[in-house]
């Protein structure tokens, strides 16, 4: 195996009402995600968890990293392949299924990445690099649920 990397982060509840967990519906689920050097994240429970909707929650931002990671590679494949990307936008989407217990897991995670390249002769390289970013990226070969992609491009 070659390099490692190691990764930190802070997670701070900030949900104690005065009660901390006495019960159930006595504490927020708010928290604050940070990392040294960076902007603090706003995060919560989803609300059907009773989390604050106007908070980031730990499903949306496992769809993001999966988004981001794609795109990240993309971008990189492109560049070293001589396909020149204007635009990028991907309208990700997660399932997850709650389990009787109230345990759950994700069963897919579903990329629309919809790429703009310089020029239409680039449009159909993509579908190939968007195979080898989906290979590459590290967070999606970490999962235990498919993470497909349904990519479309156009040129400018």
């Amino acid at each position: 195996m070659g390099r490692t990397h190691s990764y930190a982060t802070t997670v701070t509840w900030t949900g104690n009402k005065g009660t901390g967990t006495s019960g159930y519906r006595d504490f927020s689920r708010d928290h604050e995600i940070s990392a040294d050097g960076k902007p603090v994240l706003l995060g919560s429970s989803d609300p059907a968890f009773r989390g604050d909707p106007s908070r980031y929650n730990p499903e949306e931002l496992l769809v993001a990293a999966l988004s981001e990671c794609h795109m990240l590679w993309f971008l990189h494949l492109a560049a070293t392949s001589g396909v020149v990307v204007t635009e990028y936008v991907d309208r990700a989407g997660g399932t997850m299924a709650e389990n009787a217990d109230g345990s759950g897991q994700f069963s897919e995670v579903v990329l629309r990445p919809e790429v703009t390249v310089a020029e239409p002769a680039m449009v159909e390289a993509t579908g190939e690099l968007h195979e080898r970013a989906h290979k590459m990226c590290f967070i999606a070969r970490s999962m235990n649920f498919p993470v497909r992609h349904e990519p479309t491009t156009r040129a400018v």
